[in-house]
């Protein structure tokens, strides 16, 4: 079964009187399951193939299919909805709110839909993907009182909360000492083996070489289908 599968999918940028062309047609097919690496150098648009699959933006043309819908002329509201619902996100910078303890920041995607899950409900569910991570006890400790590699697990039990049919990871050792990035991947390692489907962005072979297969961006096209156990 295929999550995500895109045909012909174009992002054009307006620079002035200049045309960016930051995606030149792109094909990609993702598989309930698969654990996809993409990796390109800066400006090869790798970001912002990751931006339009979390449906963070629009592409110029092109179709976009998030499990079998077509997705590419629904409405923002319509476009927020499903992205609460079925993507999850983890980024380099963690993103997670200072004020805010580690289970409330786990919480956050369930409390804007509002109405569908009560503090009870919410309190559980952010618990259960905590512990999952195993940071179940560090659920009081707000962002600044984590370790790195505390606040990057944290960021993945939020984007495991409302359990997704995608994980969208963007650099997520970036910020993190070899040690501890090695750990984060062997959680997501973990995630991928219960048959949770990965998409993530790095920049390092080393941490490319986890997934099960490696797509290269270069100049707005991709390059698709390399194992992950030859050097890209």
């Amino acid at each position: 079964m295929s999550v995500i599968q895109t045909v012909g999918l174009i992002r054009e940028y307006q620079m002035g009187n200049a045309t960016l062309k930051a995606l030149r047609g792109v094909d990609i097919t993702v598989h309930q399951g698969d654990f996809i690496a993409l990796m390109g150098a800066s400006g090869s648009g790798k970001s912002t193939l990751l931006s339009l699959i979390g449906l963070l933006d629009r592409a110029t043309s092109g179709k976009y299919y998030l499990e079998d819908v077509e997705v590419s002329s629904l409405t923002r509201d319509e476009l927020a909805a499903i992205r609460g619902r079925r993507i999850g996100f983890v980024f380099q910078n963690f993103n997670l709110l200072p004020r805010f303890s580690a289970w409330e920041n786990v919480a956050l995607p369930l409390a804007y839909r509002k109405g569908e899950f009560g503090p009870e409900e919410q309190y559980k569910r952010a618990m259960n993907s905590l512990s999952r991570v195993g940071l179940d006890r560090r659920a009081g400790h707000q962002p600044m009182e984590l370790s790195g590699g505390e606040r990057q697990r944290v960021a993945i039990a939020r984007a495991l909360v409302t359990s997704p049919a995608v994980i969208l990871a963007d650099e997520p050792t970036g910020n993190l000492d070899s040690t501890t990035g090695n750990e984060i991947m062997n959680l997501l390692n973990e995630l991928h083996a219960e048959g949770k489907t990965i998409v993530m962005v790095t920049h390092d072979p080393s941490i490319a070489r986890h997934a099960s297969r490696i797509c290269v961006m270069r100049d707005g096209i991709l390059t698709e289908g390399e194992s992950a156990h030859v050097a890209a």
